[in-house]
């Protein structure tokens, strides 16, 4: 039997915590800043986890992380 393959652009974006969640950084914080309220940017600017319903298919495209 064939190894899987990792999703590359998966595996860059997100990262699979100890406790089993996926862990990912918000986008929109590259260009076209100063647009956006100093709140928006502070939000953006820590790390959030992806949904309970959207975790498996994330581990999927991720069988060896």
């Amino acid at each position: 039997m064939a190894k899987t393959k990792t999703h590359k652009a998966t595996a860059k974006r997100c990262s699979i915590t100890k406790g089993g969640k996926v862990k990912f950084n918000h986008i929109n914080r590259r260009h076209k800043l100063g647009k956006m309220t100093s709140k928006r940017k502070r939000q953006l600017r820590c790390n959030a986890y992806i949904s309970d319903s959207f975790t498996p298919i994330v581990k999927k495209l991720m069988p060896y992380a």
